[in-house]
């Protein structure tokens, strides 16, 4: 790994500087691959997971990263061009002038999670190439299929000095982790990445951090329940829960709760009216993950939650080979059962009731910062009292999950979900060194302001003014 970014770095200076039209070429070939295996991907992927929706796999693995090329390649341009700044009154004047170049760091790392395998892998690498950079990936060993095949077909679209894939388990992910990379992206749970920081910090690498947490739901008495429940739903039971930004619990007020409990059930129900045998409907990746969910559904219960399997075709469960799982909605729970202290990551859904809505707010201050905030509802100060009141990597408004879908929006969280973002024009400047570049005109302006010694009669009357 060490040969392989020593390699990229000295194709990257040996390069500088390199037209945009390379940068644009490079996405084109990200978009060839997109279009020639993007089938191809989506079947190892739902290989991996022992079944993936087809459909679903096209819609949120290959389509956004075609959606967030075509952006880049449309900005690029603008986002290169140098920025004019403001120099101090009054060197502008004579002639003094400053901008900032947004310049390619190097060598990128980024380690990709197996959720959405194919996507969180283009997005960091599209983003990277857009702002210049050449970049070293680490695939999840969990998607093992899907990472075979990014080893298979990157070679045969671009030089290793452009885009490597590095294959491997925790050893490798960790030694990754430890290489002395340009900027390091890392997209996983909360846990590993305090790791991932401290090796990272040892070569005082910078980091981005996309990790998860308990993105909340707060279902407003303005809401219309049957239309918030069934976009609730959908958004759970999409990738069967596995997804960084799902609606991990409900905030419901408590007149409604058995209301929207039905509704969410009601919703479920009409888009996956079996599970098991239903091809639109995701597995969850494997054995361990599924006990690990299957354990946090009995630890609530053993501490008096009550389960609302949501189970239409009454199938049963127990006596199938795979991983799929049922929606659970859960009610009754606190926050002494472990579904409320650790991200779910699955199709299981607390609910919890508020009296006002300031009850809400004060529960989802309480708890570390997430990823995702929803609020459902049609009360605009009611909504700008949770907007303003609470702090969270994103929000959106009467749906869930889709402000990571707009491609000019930035996505990452705060604190515990996340550090620093990617996607819109932050992206580019994540990836990109704000290199600042001052010209100082032919005038002796230290001279004339009084800045070099002998100081006298001039330095006095430049700090009078300054110091108005």
């Amino acid at each position: 790994m060490q040969g392989i970014l020593d390699r990229q770095r000295k194709a990257f200076t040996a390069a500088r500087p390199e037209a945009l039209s390379v940068r644009n070429d490079r996405l084109e070939r990200c978009f060839t691959l997109m279009k020639e295996h993007g089938e191809d991907f989506a079947r190892a992927m739902s290989a991996d997971f022992g079944h993936r929706s087809h459909e679903q796999s096209m819609m949120t693995d290959i389509m956004p990263s075609v959606s967030l090329l075509r952006y880049c390649q449309k900005n690029l341009k603008k986002w290169s061009k140098p920025e004019k700044r403001h120099v101090n009154f009054p060197l502008g004047l004579l002639g003094a002038k400053a901008e900032v170049r947004y310049e390619p760091k190097g060598v990128i790392g980024v380690v990709a999670p197996w959720n959405f395998p194919v996507q969180l892998t283009m997005g960091p690498l599209i983003q990277s190439f857009a702002a210049g950079n050449r970049v070293m990936i680490k695939p999840s060993e969990f998607t093992e299929r899907t990472s075979d095949l990014m080893a298979e077909l990157f070679p045969k679209y671009f030089a290793e000095e452009e885009v490597a894939v590095v294959l491997g388990g925790a050893d490798v992910a960790q030694a990754f982790c430890s290489l002395p990379f340009d900027h390091l992206l890392f997209t996983g749970a909360t846990g590993i990445g305090k790791h991932v920081l401290h090796a990272a910090a040892d070569n005082l690498v910078p980091v981005t951090l996309e990790l998860g947490g308990k993105s909340p739901t707060i279902l407003s008495r303005s809401a219309d329940i049957k239309r918030s429940a069934e976009r609730i739903g959908l958004g759970k039971m999409m990738n069967a829960g596995q997804i960084c930004l799902a609606p991990d619990y409900m905030l419901v007020p408590e007149e409604l709760e058995g209301q929207a409990i039905d509704a969410v059930r009601e919703g479920v129900s009409a888009m996956y009216p079996t599970l098991l045998d239903n091809d639109d409907y995701t597995s969850v990746v494997n054995a361990r993950h599924r006990q690990r969910l299957q354990g946090l559904i009995d630890d609530a219960l053993d501490k008096g939650a009550e389960a609302v399997v949501v189970n239409p075709g009454n199938e049963n469960f127990e006596t199938t080979n795979g991983n799929k799982m049922p929606l659970t909605i859960l009610r009754g729970v606190n926050d002494g059962m472990k579904v409320m202290q650790e991200e779910i990551f699955g199709p299981v859904l607390p609910v919890k009731t508020y009296r006002g809505i300031d009850e809400a707010i004060d529960y989802i201050n309480a708890h570390d910062r997430p990823l995702g905030l929803y609020y459902f509802g049609e009360d605009e100060g009611e909504r700008e009292r949770v907007l303003t009141r609470t702090i969270s990597g994103g929000v959106t408004v009467n749906d869930v999950i889709f402000h990571v879908s707009a491609d000019d929006l930035p996505f990452g969280g705060v604190g515990p979900s996340g550090m620093g973002s990617y996607h819109g024009p932050e992206g580019f400047k994540t990836f990109s060194h704000a290199r600042s570049v001052y010209r100082q005109p032919k005038f002796d302006l230290a001279k004339m302001a009084g800045l070099k010694p002998p100081y006298g009669a001039a330095t006095q009357r430049t700090l009078k003014m300054q110091l108005k």
